[in-house]
């Protein structure tokens, strides 16, 4: 059997009185799409902060393709982070900067922080930009501002952003919640896309159970920091 790409079991983590996650297990394999539905304040965002360690979980165990990630430190710990990328709502782009300077901001793990404060990248790495918007659809777009991109644009590049850092793993956080129905959709089709031509695990949080059940091949939902199953939603 091949291990999924991401698992993680007994993850829990709590804020004072509140338990913000209980006892959490997902796994992802390469090529898979699944769904986490559920309101705000259900856990959702608390699970995004400790699958990426950026919130330390109180207990349980993460691992990204077999290998354990939750006991990693230092630089350990950062070179297994650039197996996630990470795309959120409101886009996190550098607004006065090009869509290819944006993206090239993902390769920030193997390129020396001066060259990307300096915007000297390799030409590899730009290479390697423009593959990745191309991806996505903006071949044509390279040198736009990301300030004068739209919605839909803007978070296509933070899509790119995520290949060029060549992630394995995409966790997508209510990618389409600031999105019209139309680009909505055509960013979630993108996503279910590079799913299965990149081979990435895809984790998407999203609040509209019509999508979820359009684009993901599982759909788990959330509730008070619980993980369950959504009766009927898997494509398998």
């Amino acid at each position: 059997m091949t291990r999924p790409l991401l698992a993680t079991a007994g993850l829990s983590k709590r804020y004072g009185t509140v338990q913000a996650l209980v006892d959490a297990k997902i796994e992802v394999a390469a090529g898979e799409f699944v769904a986490v539905l559920g309101p705000s304040g259900s856990g959702k965002s608390t699970l995004f902060r400790c699958l990426t360690r950026l919130t330390e979980p109180d207990a349980g165990e993460i691992h990204l393709a077999g290998r354990p990630f939750h006991h990693l430190r230092g630089r350990k710990l950062a070179a297994a982070r650039r197996d996630i990328g990470v795309v959120f709502q409101q886009f996190n782009l550098i607004r006065r900067r090009s869509a290819l300077e944006n993206v090239l901001s993902g390769r920030l793990g193997p390129t020396p922080l001066w060259r990307v404060a300096a915007g000297r990248f390799a030409p590899r790495d730009i290479a390697r930009g423009r593959d990745a918007l191309a991806a996505v659809g903006l071949a044509d777009q390279f040198h736009q501002r990301a300030d004068t991109l739209s919605g839909g644009q803007q978070q296509r590049v933070a899509i790119a952003r995520a290949i060029a850092q060549e992630s394995r793993i995409l966790l997508a956080d209510e990618p389409v919640a600031s999105l019209d129905p139309a680009t909505a959709n055509s960013v979630l089709e993108l996503i279910h896309g590079l799913t299965r031509s990149a081979g990435l695990g895809v984790v998407c949080t999203l609040h509209q159970p019509e999508l979820a059940m359009r684009y993901a091949d599982r759909v788990l939902t959330m509730d008070a920091g619980r993980l369950g199953v959504r009766p009927g939603a898997s494509r398998g």
